[in-house]
């Protein structure tokens, strides 16, 4: 590294150490309220699955068994004994990586009206406050709109501010799958709000299913704890490294159970989450979008074989965030800049944060080539796309 690449780059850490510094001592009394607890183990009702033999079978340990062998062990399964898990265990089957995809929508379904009638009650119950009973009037108007009917909902657990992840087409058939990571201030209750339609997981998922082919389905996964707001857990990696095995297991579940690798689309703090994940990724795309940084300086830091793209619009405030990691604070080199090596995608039309899943963008059209299976191969890349 030259005398003047060293010094840039000082100078750029010691203005990203200030900004830090002022985020966490400034905000101080509102970020520590802000501060979450990542959401981590295994399914919620797992006590009671470890804990039956019922049916002479021994449940494989869903902390410590694979996708693969949660897979194999569901194939051993007539489906008489497959709808009496799901009926006695809907928690855990609807978030069991590597299970059936089939069955873990309808265990989820169950799942979701279960805690429907739980917060039904909780609406009415004389001990509770009206706080408690606004919430609860509030969950329950949340888990009506899941169980509309047509929503296929593959993985929901209703512990802290609450996680689902959501499949827009026909996952049994698709030929090419993408997933979803969002960014922050994304939980079960702003999973697919109406403001920012575009900054939603469900509303990019959407977007991406419709500017693709018959051929894909798109999943929408809020499988982690997102920070709130701009404190210190925005500007550390704690609930991306909280993240990231959640992530890398989703994604094994999803080829365990005979999906193929899909293309990963992150946005902004999800970003960091795929950039720890990306070495154990079974993805055959990384595409990050509105990144601060991937906690590395390079494609070759992921150490992974994914093909790597990396999309920033001129707007984006986040390109205003230093591109370092200090003292645990950042999250590294820009994604977007030729330097990190990853393959350009086009954000001229794309407008903001959260814009760059908006139809008629050039970001959207790249994303939907790459979703569709045009990214696995040098002689076709998404129009527009640099190298």
């Amino acid at each position: 590294m030259g005398f003047r690449s060293w010094r840039a780059r000082s100078r750029r850490a010691l203005v990203a150490a200030a900004l830090m510094t002022t985020i966490v001592t400034g905000t101080a009394g509102w970020a520590i309220g802000s501060e979450q607890q990542p959401l981590t183990g295994p399914p919620p009702g797992t006590s009671s699955w470890r804990a039956d033999h019922s049916a002479g079978l021994t449940l494989p340990d869903p902390k410590t068994a694979s996708p693969d062998r949660i897979a194999a062990f569901f194939d051993s399964l007539d489906q008489d004994r497959r709808e009496r898990l799901v009926a006695r265990h809907p928690s855990v089957v609807g978030n069991l990586d590597g299970a059936p995809t089939a069955l873990r929508f309808e265990a989820n379904s169950r799942y979701l009206r279960a805690e429907r009638a739980r917060e039904q009650a909780r609406a009415t119950d004389p001990d509770l406050t009206l706080q408690d009973h606004e919430r609860a009037r509030s969950l329950i108007d949340r888990y009506d709109e899941l169980l509309t009917p047509g929503r296929q909902i593959l993985a929901f657990d209703p512990r802290g501010r609450g996680q689902v992840a959501e499949v827009y087409g026909d996952l049994a058939t698709a030929e090419h799958v993408s997933v979803v990571v969002p960014g922050s201030d994304i939980d079960l209750s702003t999973f697919d709000r109406a403001t920012d339609r575009y900054g939603t997981p469900a509303g990019m998922g959407h977007a991406l299913r419709a500017a693709t082919g018959p051929r894909t389905a798109v999943i929408a996964w809020v499988g982690y704890t997102t920070p709130v707001g701009l404190g210190p857990d925005a500007a550390t990696g704690r609930l991306a490294e909280a993240g990231a095995p959640r992530l890398v297991r989703f994604a094994q579940g999803l080829t365990a159970s005979g999906t193929p690798r899909p293309a990963v689309f992150c946005h902004s703090y999800g970003s960091v989450v795929c950039g720890l994940a990306a070495s154990r990724l079974p993805a055959a795309d990384l595409v990050v979008l509105g990144s601060p940084g991937m906690r590395a300086d390079s494609v070759a830091d992921l150490h992974t074989t994914a093909r790597v793209w990396a999309a920033k619009d001129d707007s984006d405030w986040i390109d205003k965030v230093p591109s370092v990691e200090l003292f645990g604070l950042g999250h590294g080199e820009d994604p977007a800049e030729p330097g990190f090596g990853a393959r350009r995608i086009p954000a001229e039309r794309a407008e903001g944060h959260t814009g760059y899943f908006a139809p008629g963008t050039d970001s959207l059209r790249a994303f939907a080539r790459i979703a569709d299976g045009a990214g696995t191969s040098d002689r076709n890349r998404p129009t527009g796309a640099r190298t």
